[in-house]
């Protein structure tokens, strides 16, 4: 009888031990030393692009499940700094923001909280940073000028390059290659689009194969293994066009139809084509259209995704989409191409309606979650 109260006693600590273990665990999944505000445990950043050369870039909080006020400047508040000039991209790895400042020439790291801990400065005699993705400890960023710059994702130190190419847009990662757009050219001829996506081994960032696609490559991204690619045409007689590519049948590239943008959250990928008539500026009108695409049953959905959605975003200028990983949630942020901020619309994972809200700052560009 000793005995079983002995090891019943030693089973509760062992239990206790392992909760207390699995507590500091999910503790130290957040980073918000130097905080100067409390987060909650899901939140959300959003980066506004802001306008060219005006320094207004901004990098704003938002907390998904209401449990915080929204915060226009995160990046003022934490670090008593403007985030700078143009805002181009922001990804979240191990639980760190990156964000590409691109007319600052600066890539930074970021806690959970949004303080700065580590800064990449582009020397000037480099190309001007565009994109990014991050896998195995690494941070890869595109460059205009024909470079991809391979950074350790904790110190920001140059672990390697990739040359070659002209303007290089988006990249993505899929089983250690890297996927990245060739997008053009500017010789005395004018601006010169190319049909090329770089096959970039990660690890030697050597060139492996380059792929014929759709002329002005852009957006990438990847999803299930697959790579997705907006084109955006010649601005003549070629227009805007999705491929799908899979890598595991020998590059096999399927065409997906025509968008301007997309996103993708647990095994779709959502499109939306933003068509924008400017020939009355300031007076624009555009008309948008959504559809689907699922990546386990490789079917086009043309039919909208969104089932109630406000009337006015028929007509607004789409900027940006992006999916919440934790409950499929969709963001669609508009601009207005003025000094009035954007509006960010969120849908759930089934299009139906929500809200919209404020995003802060002008030009959303993207938004990513942590939780």
């Amino acid at each position: 009888m000793q005995f079983r109260k002995l090891f019943f006693s030693l089973c509760c600590m062992m239990a206790l031990g392992v909760s207390l273990v699995a507590c500091s665990e999910d503790e130290e999944l957040f980073d918000d030393s130097g905080s100067k505000v409390s987060l909650p445990a899901h939140r959300a950043f959003i980066l506004n692009e802001g306008t060219m050369g005006a320094n207004n870039a901004t990098l704003s909080f938002y907390a998904p499940d209401k449990d915080a006020e929204f915060i226009s400047d995160i990046f003022y508040t934490q670090n008593q700094a403007k985030l700078g000039d143009t805002g181009q991209s922001l990804i979240e790895y191990n639980n760190d923001l990156y964000a590409i400042i691109a007319g600052s020439r600066y890539l930074v790291r970021m806690n959970t909280a949004g303080v700065v801990k580590e800064r990449y400065a582009i020397p000037e005699s480099e190309g001007d940073p565009r994109y990014m993705t991050a896998e195995d400890g690494y941070i890869y960023l595109t460059q205009y000028g024909g470079r991809v710059t391979k950074l350790d994702a904790n110190t920001l130190s140059v672990a390697g390059t990739f040359n070659g190419g002209n303007n290089l847009e988006g990249i993505a990662e899929c089983d250690g290659k890297l996927y990245v757009a060739n997008s053009y050219l500017k010789n005395d001829k004018g601006y010169q689009y190319l049909t090329e996506l770089f096959v970039i081994n990660a690890a030697t960032m050597k060139l492996e194969t380059t792929l014929t696609v759709d002329i002005n490559p852009n957006q990438v991204l990847e999803e299930d293994g697959k790579i997705f690619l907006i084109s955006w045409g010649n601005y003549a007689d070629k227009g805007y066009s999705v491929q799908m590519i899979d890598p595991k049948d020998n590059y096999k590239s399927t065409s997906l139809g025509v968008a301007t943008n997309m996103t993708v959250g647990d095994d779709m990928v959502y499109f939306v084509n933003s068509e924008t008539d400017y020939s009355n500026w300031p007076n624009t009108s555009t008309t948008n259209s959504f559809f689907s695409y699922n990546v386990k049953t490789a079917a086009v959905n043309q039919s909208s995704f969104l089932k109630n959605a406000p009337e006015e975003l028929a007509s607004s200028s789409i900027y940006m989409m992006s999916v919440d990983d934790k409950n499929g949630d969709i963001y669609i942020g508009v601009t207005f191409y003025s000094s009035a901020n954007g509006t960010m619309y969120r849908f759930d994972r089934n299009g139906n309606f929500i809200e919209k809200f404020d995003c802060g700052g002008q030009n959303p560009k993207t938004m990513v979650f942590i939780d």
